[in-house]
């Protein structure tokens, strides 16, 4: 298996950290924008798309601040790849920003950027903030 690369993307994004938390850390949020249907049974999530699902462990979270996951076939795999959603907001100008962290194989960066393009473009019409 290929080593896969760690990529990180920031989406500026005009909501309250409080509210952003609920859309990134649980199963109904998550299912507005990120899956057509999500889950979850203590820290394991399943993630639905179009009939073909995905488990992912839940690694951490911090509340109001972030949460990370990371693959039920990454973690058979031995692998130590997650993918992470925090929430950064300026000190000084208050802007909320989303942290996207996740990694992907070398050939593939390009459309996984797009992906979680489209993905925080969804959320966002979800918040009314596009």
């Amino acid at each position: 298996m290929d080593e896969k690369i760690k990529f990180e993307m920031e989406f500026p994004i005009h909501a309250s950290p409080q509210l952003l938390y609920q859309y990134i850390s649980t199963p109904s949020g998550l299912s507005e924008w990120f899956a057509d249907n999500v889950n979850s049974r203590g820290e394991i999530y399943t993630f639905i798309w179009d009939g073909s699902e995905e488990k992912a462990k839940m690694l951490s979270k911090k509340s109001g601040e972030r949460i990370k996951f990371r693959w039920m076939s990454d973690d058979e795999d031995g692998a130590s790849y997650f993918f992470e959603i925090k929430i950064q907001v300026d000190e000084i100008t208050k802007d909320v920003s989303l942290i996207v962290t996740d990694f992907t194989e070398e050939d593939e960066i390009d459309e996984a950027k797009m992906l979680w393009d489209n993905q925080i473009s969804d959320l966002k019409q979800v918040l009314g903030s596009a």
